[in-house]
């Protein structure tokens, strides 16, 4: 499973990261992040201990969704050395993802 980043905890676990950290930010009404979700926890087990993969739930989480213009969901983002390095905003193929991190490590 993917790891539930808040805004307190977002600094310690994204910014101070030495690993690529993948974030996706979503929330419980979505369509859409819904069908993302299940890909994250993919993800997230396939790279565990290579890289950082979490979410973050925009309705109780707001702060860092604004500071990173997140407008729509589900968005996705990778931070290397806690610096945005992609984006991908709505559903996308697990490769997507996949193809992110591996570029990165």
């Amino acid at each position: 499973m993917a790891l539930a980043i808040t805004d307190a905890t977002f600094d310690e676990v994204v910014l101070k990261s030495d690993k690529p950290v993948v974030v996706d930010f979503w929330a419980a009404w979505c369509g859409p992040c819904r069908m993302v979700g299940p890909v994250i926890d993919e993800v997230s087990a396939e790279y565990e201990g290579k890289a950082v993969v979490g979410k973050v739930d925009v309705d109780a989480n707001q702060e860092f969704a604004a500071k990173y213009g997140v407008r729509n969901i589900p968005t996705v983002l990778i931070f290397q050395n806690g610096e945005v390095v992609g984006r991908q905003v709505g559903v996308a193929p697990k490769k997507t993802y996949t193809d992110a991190i591996d570029a990165l490590l």
